[in-house]
């Protein structure tokens, strides 16, 4: 049974009611997020009930938003943790949620131990899954999805002029975008995972099981949670990254489809330099080289598919 770590459970059971019958807490440690990630056991269970994911206080409504969002989700349907309870620590000041653990392994991890078949159907199980995640529409009010990431992007690019790394290839995929813009215009404003990629998603039993860590969940062009294939999941399993657009689209892949990932996936590669620079600089040498296969991939943008998926012959 593992041992208490950073959070006393006498802290979490003063506080959060459902976890009032745990018997021992472990921290998890891997992964990008800033929250506090905990893994809650009841009994002599080697198994856990609950995970339990802490952040400040001053982010309370954020996280509220991602509870709800992850409620909605939770019932269309998704394979996804069961949101459980929402609530804050304010003497700590944390606000938490309490999630149902799911078995599973790290895609990431498992993909390349399997055969490729069953690489691609995990990955058309992932595809629809996130398409039943896009059902979710918007506020009405939200501003139109091409304003905000056209200002996001000039933002972005304007980081990572000031950042002191300059790709060679700086002005061709600035032109690309530049010429690819206008595509986004009229695109839906739906529910976005927006770190939807083999990290985040739990194999089990050679099977797909659930996505996880919704913390940066945004509302837009749902294709925009296509980009991740290719900075992470291509690096993990290509039979599952075709899988994954097959079973979005039931095999059936609109042309603009390829147009808007390829113009997500350039727009994207400055602030992935920014990030890389400010989070984890020691790993800006791997993000340096993931944007190098990129380009590659995609002949500095001269094609919008990438040879990942035009030279492999797996089709429905």
């Amino acid at each position: 049974m593992p041992e208490e770590d950073a959070i006393q459970l006498s802290v979490i059971q003063d506080y959060v009611e459902c976890l009032r019958q745990a018997t021992a807490v472990s921290k998890i440690h891997k992964g990008y997020s800033f929250d506090g990630k905990y893994l809650i056991y009841e009994s002599s269970s080697e198994t856990p009930v609950y995970v339990l994911r802490t952040a400040p206080l001053k982010q309370l409504e954020r996280k509220r938003g991602e509870f709800e969002a992850v409620r909605h989700v939770y019932a269309l349907g998704v394979k996804t943790s069961e949101p459980i309870a929402f609530g804050t620590m304010e003497p700590h000041e944390l606000c938490y949620m309490v999630l149902r653990y799911v078995e599973g392994e790290d895609a990431f991890d498992v993909l390349p131990s399997l055969t490729e078949e069953e690489q691609y159907r995990i990955g058309l199980t992932a595809g629809r899954e996130l398409r039943l995640m896009h059902q979710l529409e918007a506020a009405a009010d939200l501003q139109p999805w091409h304003i905000r990431q056209t200002a996001k992007y000039h933002r972005q690019f304007t980081g990572y002029r000031d950042c002191g790394i300059k790709l060679p290839e700086e002005d061709t995929v600035v032109a690309f975008i530049n010429d690819h813009l206008p595509l986004m215009a009229g695109r839906p404003n739906r529910f976005q995972h927006d770190d939807f990629h083999a990290s985040n998603l739990l194999v089990h039993n050679r099977r797909y099981a659930a996505a996880i860590d919704f913390n940066r969940f945004d509302w837009g062009d749902p294709y925009h949670d296509f980009l991740k294939i290719a900075y992470f999941s291509r690096e993990a399993s290509i039979p599952f990254c075709i899988g994954q657009i097959h079973g979005y689209f039931d095999g059936n892949i609109p042309e603009h489809f390829w147009q808007l990932y390829a113009l997500y996936t350039a727009i994207i590669l400055f602030p992935s330099i920014t990030w890389t620079l400010k989070v984890v600089p020691h790993q800006l040498d791997s993000m340096l080289a993931r944007i190098r296969i990129i380009l590659e991939d995609h002949r500095n943008f001269e094609s919008v598919v990438p040879s990942w998926y035009t030279s492999n012959p797996i089709r429905l």
